[in-house]
């Protein structure tokens, strides 16, 4: 497989590519390095990848280059780019979001709807796009009801990539990630700060009381989800990708709290707007469709992400 993978040098986009560079796939990365976090920690996420023969790294943002030339030779579509955050995507910083989230994902479908050679698109869709419903499990065919800016955005997106398909036979296949953590996580989601923080002898910072629920996915069942995706042959339309582990925020920090080995320190702050109460992920039709099924716990997930951590100092 020759796949072009966007947003290569982020958290998700790096450890898909290095998945498929162990596996023998050729890999062309894009990325514009968005300064929603630090570039030195995106270009660390590059460093094994950038010694590999099979791997070339392009810096550009898709909405401003040539797309033919990117997809020149691809075969599979990975479409990981994205503005992030759901806390950062309200007021003037919301141009940026459709900039990248809306406008990028629709040029880089028009460019695969005249190339001869790709066959399928896996887009990284959220469960952002579900907002804060009480109807659980959310399930595909759930009302989208998103609850934030960078939730419209991501339904938007998929949106688009259902028109596509639906209009011109683009070989779309949409992924709704719910709450992605493990080693590389972005330094502004949860797990990473709250390691950092007991790693440090601080005090966590927390939104709420404490009682929101996640469905927490480990990375590597997320990329495990997106070949799939791109290798199942009845693969179409959209899938929730959850982990099985809908927990409380208070259960996770108790859970780090064992495993960092220092008692929990907590300062309670008020929640934000965007932020949902509550995520579980029905995820039968991935089972069913692409044989998909998490195989890593949430105890075992958490784990590697703290010795990540450390080792990163």
């Amino acid at each position: 497989m020759r796949a072009l993978i966007t947003g290569v040098a982020g958290f998700i986009g790096s450890t898909l590519a290095e998945r498929l560079v162990s596996l023998g796939h050729d890999v062309v990365g894009v990325d514009c390095f968005t300064d929603y976090y630090p570039r030195p920690l995106k270009e660390a996420n590059l460093a094994s990848l950038r010694e590999s023969p099979r791997f070339r790294f392009v810096e550009a943002d898709i909405v401003n280059t040539d797309l033919k030339a990117l997809l020149d030779g691809a075969e599979v579509v990975f479409h990981q780019a994205a503005q992030a955050g759901v806390r950062a995507s309200w007021g003037f910083t919301f141009e940026s979001y459709v900039h990248h989230n809306v406008l990028g994902t629709q040029m880089l479908l028009e460019a695969i709807k005249q190339s001869s050679g790709v066959r399928r698109v896996v887009y990284a869709s959220s469960s952002s796009i579900y907002g804060d419903t009480t109807d659980l499990p959310m399930r595909e065919n759930s009302l989208p009801k998103p609850y934030s800016p960078y939730g419209v955005t991501k339904l938007a997106a998929e949106n688009l990539c259902e028109l596509y398909r639906n209009n011109f036979g683009v070989q779309a296949v949409s992924l709704r990630y719910f709450t992605v953590y493990g080693p590389r996580q972005r330094p502004d989601m949860g797990f990473n700060k709250f390691i950092r923080s007991m790693l440090a002898g601080s005090p966590l910072q927390i939104f709420g009381n404490g009682k929101q629920t996640r469905d927490f996915t480990f990375i590597d069942d997320i990329v495990d989800a997106n070949l799939a995706a791109a290798e199942q042959g009845n693969a179409s339309g959209i899938y929730n990708i959850g982990g099985g582990s809908r927990v409380t925020l208070m259960e996770v920090l108790e859970t780090l709290s064992s495993i960092v080995g220092t008692p929990l320190s907590l300062e309670h702050l008020p929640e934000q707007a965007g932020d949902v109460r509550h995520t579980e992920a029905d995820t039968s039709r991935a089972r069913s469709d692409l044989g998909y099924a998490p195989k890593v716990g949430l105890r075992e997930g958490l784990t590697r992400e703290v010795e990540w951590l450390r080792s990163a100092g």
